[in-house]
C-alpha cells in the first residue's frame, strides 16, 4: 500500500485541470502548487534517505504498477495539451489567466512530458523508448534523446557537456548554454553515427532529421485544430517546459566538475551530481532528485533509485532549489560553499 505515495506525481496534472476548470487567478493553481505549496511543505518535512532492501527491490522491479504509472501519462499530458490550447484559442480570456494556462500546461509538459521521458529514454525495450520520443515531441525537444543518452551521460562534469552548469555561471546563461549547445551537440553525435555506419545525411538511419518532421507535423496537426495562435501557443507551452527541463538540469551538475587524469576523464561516480531526498520531489518527480544513483547506473528504473550518502546533497529539494537559482548571487552564496573541493 505504501507504493500508492507514487500517485502524487499526478498531483502537477491535477492542479492544471483545476485551473483550467475554475478560470481567473486560479489559472496559475498548478504555478503556484510547484513553486508554492511543495516548496513550504518540504519545509516541514526532513529528508528521507530510507534503503531498500532487496526483497523490496524485487517487488518493486516485478511490479507492474510502476510502469503503468508512466505510461498513463501520454493519455495526462497529450489531454491536457488539447484542452489547454483549445481553451486559450476558443475562449475571451484575460491577459493573465492565458500567462497563467501557459505556465501551468507548460509546468505540466515539464513534469509529467519531459521528465517521464527521460526515465523512458533509458528503458531497454524499443517500444518504451518510442514512448520517450512521442514525449518530447510537443516540447519540440526530440534532440534531447539523443544528446542525453549518448552525450550527456557520457560528457557529464566535462567542458565537453552543455548540460552541466560551471560554477558561477547563472541559470539564466545556462538556458541558453544548454539549450545551444545539445542541439549542436545531437547533430554532431548523428552524424558521428551516420559516418559509422556508412550513411548519407538524407539517410532512413537520420533519427535527427525525422525527428524534427516529426515535430513539424505536430505543429501542423495543432495549427489545423486550433489555426496560427494554437501553434504559437503550443510553442510557448514548450519553451516553458524546456526551461523548467534545464532549470533541472542546472541544479542538478551545478559546479561539479570531473578531474582529467592525462587524456581521460576519471569515470563517472555519485559525487558528480547533486542527490535530495526531500520527499514531494522524489514522489512528483519519479525520484528524478535522486540524480547520483540515476547516473551511477541510468537504466535503474525509477522506483529503486536510492539515496548514495556520499554524494553532493541539495540543502532544499528541487523546486525551493529551482525558485532560489533565480537569484543568482543568493544561489552562489548558498551552493558554492557545498562544491565539494575536487570539483
Amino acid at each position: 500500500m505504501s507504493d500508492v505515495k507514487y500517485f502524487l506525481a499526478y498531483s502537477i496534472p491535477l492542479s492544471a485541470i483545476v485551473g483550467m476548470e475554475i478560470g481567473g487567478v486560479w489559472s496559475f493553481t498548478t504555478v503556484l502548487y510547484a513553486f508554492g505549496f511543495i516548496p513550504i511543505c518540504e519545509a516541514f518535512l526532513k529528508p528521507n534517505p530510507e534503503k531498500l532492501n532487496e526483497e523490496k527491490i524485487q517487488n518493486r522491479l516485478t511490479n507492474r504498477f510502476f510502469d503503468l504509472m508512466l505510461y498513463f501519462n501520454i493519455f495526462i499530458v497529450f489531454s491536457i495539451l488539447i484542452m489547454g490550447i483549445g481553451q486559450l484559442t476558443s475562449q475571451s480570456l484575460l491577459v493573465h489567466e492565458r500567462i497563467g494556462l501557459v505556465l501551468s500546461v507548460g509546468i505540466v509538459l515539464g513534469t509529467n512530458g519531459l521528465n517521464v521521458a527521460h526515465e523512458l529514454g533509458h528503458r531497454t525495450t524499443f517500444w518504451e523508448r518510442t514512448l520517450a520520443k512521442f514525449l518530447l515531441m510537443p516540447a519540440l525537444y526530440m534532440h534531447f534523446y539523443i544528446e542525453h543518452n549518448f552525450g550527456h551521460h557520457q560528457n557529464v562534469g566535462t567542458p565537453k557537456d552543455p548540460a552541466t552548469s560551471k560554477k558561477n555561471q547563472s541559470v539564466f546563461s545556462f538556458w541558453f548554454s544548454s539549450v545551444i549547445g545539445q542541439v549542436r551537440h545531437a547533430f554532431q553525435l548523428q552524424k558521428n553515427i551516420l559516418k559509422n555506419k556508412k550513411r548519407g545525411f538524407f539517410s532512413l538511419y537520420n533519427d535527427f532529421f525525422f525527428y524534427q518532421l516529426f515535430q513539424l507535423f505536430y505543429l501542423a496537426f495543432i495549427g489545423s485544430l486550433f489555426g496560427i495562435p494554437g501553434v504559437l501557443f503550443a510553442i510557448a507551452i514548450a519553451v516553458v517546459a524546456v526551461l523548467l527541463l534545464e532549470t533541472i538540469n542546472y541544479i542538478e551538475h551545478y559546479g561539479l566538475l570531473r578531474t582529467r587524469k592525462g587524456s581521460r576523464y576519471e569515470r563517472v561516480t555519485p559525487m558528480h551530481s547533486w542527490n535530495s531526498n526531500h520527499a514531494i520531489g522524489r514522489l512528483v518527480l519519479y525520484e528524478l532528485t535522486r540524480h547520483s544513483d540515476h547516473h551511477h547506473r541510468a537504466t535503474k528504473k525509477y522506483q529503486i533509485l536510492e539515496s548514495i550518502e556520499e554524494s553532493p546533497q541539495l540543502p532544499f529539494g528541487y523546486t525551493t532549489s529551482m525558485l532560489i537559482a533565480f537569484f543568482p548571487p543568493l544561489w552562489f552564496k548558498l551552493m558554492n560553499k557545498r562544491i565539494p573541493k575536487n570539483s
